[in-house]
C-alpha cells in the first residue's frame, strides 16, 4: 500500500497510507462524529468541496450498497479515516468502500490518528487542507492548499443542484403537491414527503418563484446544500417572493440560512461547524431535546432572547444548540414558513426531528 500526506493549511502534517483513489485533492477539513452511516456521508451534496475525517476509528465495515446512496455521486473533496475495514461484512453489501472511492476517484489516506486531527480542528477551526498520495513534500502541499479556494464566499449550490426538473410521486395517496428548491437536496428528503401523501417536484436552485408555481404547488421546500450563503442573493430573493405570496415553507440545513437571509437575519461561518448524528438541540416551545443529524458550517444571526420583526411579522427562533447555542431553528407567527438547521430525514438516523414532516403536512392541511 503506498504512502500518503495530509497538510492543514498552518502546517501541521499527518502521515499515513493512501486510501480510494490515488492522486491529490484539497477542500475544508471538517469533522464528522457519526459512528455509522458513512454512505450517507459520502453522497450529501452539502459536503461538497469538503474533506471529510471520520471521528469514528473503524470505517467500511459493512461496505457499501445500492440503496442507501443520498444522491447520485460521493460528493466529498477527500476521506480520512484511521482504520478502513480490510473487507466488507454485511449481507447488504454489494462492494467495498475502498473500491466505492476508487470507482469515484476519491482520493484519501488512512492510518493517521484522526482523534489528534479532530482536536486540531476543534482548537484551530475548519481549515483548508490537501491530500496526496503522488507527493510527499509537505512544504510543496502546503504551497498548493495556500492557493486552494476557502469555504467563506463561496457560492456552490449550482455546482450540485439537479440540471432539470424532477418528480417524485406520493406513496399510495395523492395529498399535497411541494415544489422543493434544490440547492444540495437528498433523496430520502422527498421520499419521507411521499410516505406522507406528498407528491414532490425537484427544481433546479436557480428556479424563480414563477417556476415554483408552475408546477401547482401547494407548499414549497428549501432544501439542504453546500456552500456559503452570504452568496445566495438570488435564492433569497425568489424566498422572498415566495413569502409575500403567502406559500407555506419548510427549510432545512441551507434552505434554514435561506430563509433567515430572506427575514433580514445575516449569516456567519462557524469556527468548526456541527456534522454528525449525535447533536442534541431544543425545542424551545417544548423544551424537549432532539438528538439530531447535522452538516452545517454556517449559522443564521438572529437573537434568542427576543422576537424578531421583519417585512414578514413576527419571527423567532424556534430551536437551539445545546453544546453552543447556536440557532438551530426559525419559526414565522405572522406567516406559515418554518426551518430548521439539521437533517430531519436523517438517514442513517437518529429519528428524533422526523415530527417535523408531520408538522409540514399540518401546515398544508389548514393551508387547505
Amino acid at each position: 500500500m503506498s504512502s500518503a500526506i495530509l497538510v492543514l493549511e498552518d502546517g501541521r502534517t499527518f502521515a499515513g497510507e493512501a486510501y480510494g483513489a490515488a492522486g491529490e485533492t484539497f477542500g475544508e477539513a471538517v469533522f464528522a462524529t457519526g459512528m455509522t452511516g458513512y454512505q450517507e456521508t459520502l453522497t450529501d451534496p452539502s459536503y461538497h468541496r469538503q474533506v471529510v475525517v471520520q471521528t469514528a476509528p473503524h470505517i467500511g465495515n459493512t461496505g457499501v450498497n445500492d440503496e442507501d446512496a443520498e444522491s447520485r455521486r460521493i460528493w466529498v473533496a477527500g476521506y480520512v479515516v484511521r482504520d478502513p475495514a480490510r473487507r466488507p461484512s454485511n449481507w447488504r453489501a454489494r462492494r467495498s468502500l475502498d473500491d466505492e472511492l476508487l470507482a469515484n476517484g476519491i482520493v484519501g489516506i488512512s492510518g493517521i490518528d484522526t482523534r489528534a486531527l479532530t482536536r486540531h480542528l476543534r482548537e484551530r477551526g475548519a481549515m483548508r487542507c490537501g491530500v496526496s498520495s503522488i507527493d510527499a513534500d509537505p512544504q510543496a502541499l502546503l504551497r498548493k492548499v495556500i492557493d486552494s479556494p476557502q469555504m467563506a464566499g463561496a457560492d456552490l449550490s449550482a455546482q450540485v443542484t439537479t440540471a432539470e426538473p424532477y418528480r417524485v410521486d406520493a406513496l399510495g395517496e395523492h395529498r399535497f403537491t411541494v415544489a422543493a428548491l434544490d440547492y444540495g437536496i437528498k433523496a430520502m428528503t422527498p421520499y419521507r414527503m411521499a410516505e406522507r401523501g406528498i407528491t414532490t417536484h425537484v427544481l433546479p436552485s436557480t428556479s424563480s418563484a414563477a417556476d415554483v408555481l408552475a408546477t401547482g404547488a401547494d407548499a414549497v421546500f428549501l432544501a439542504n446544500g453546500p456552500g456559503d450563503p452570504a452568496t445566495a442573493d438570488a435564492a433569497v430573493e425568489t424566498v422572498r417572493d415566495l413569502l409575500r405570496r403567502d406559500l407555506p415553507i419548510f427549510g432545512i440545513c441551507f434552505g434554514n440560512q435561506i430563509l433567515g437571509r430572506a427575514y433580514g437575519f445575516g449569516t456567519y461561518k462557524l469556527g468548526y461547524g456541527h456534522r454528525g448524528i449525535n447533536q442534541p438541540v431544543q425545542d424551545r416551545a417544548t423544551g424537549k431535546v432532539e438528538i439530531t443529524a447535522h452538516n452545517h458550517g454556517f449559522a443564521v444571526d438572529a437573537p434568542l432572547d427576543r422576537v424578531s420583526d421583519t417585512e414578514f411579522g413576527a419571527v423567532e427562533v424556534s430551536h437551539v444548540c445545546l453544546n453552543d447555542n447556536v440557532v438551530e431553528g426559525l419559526k414565522a407567527r405572522d406567516a406559515r414558513a418554518f426551518s430548521v438547521q439539521y437533517h430531519p430525514e436523517a438517514a442513517a438516523g437518529p429519528h428524533d426531528a422526523a415530527y417535523l414532516f408531520d408538522r409540514f403536512v399540518e401546515l398544508l392541511e389548514g393551508g387547505k
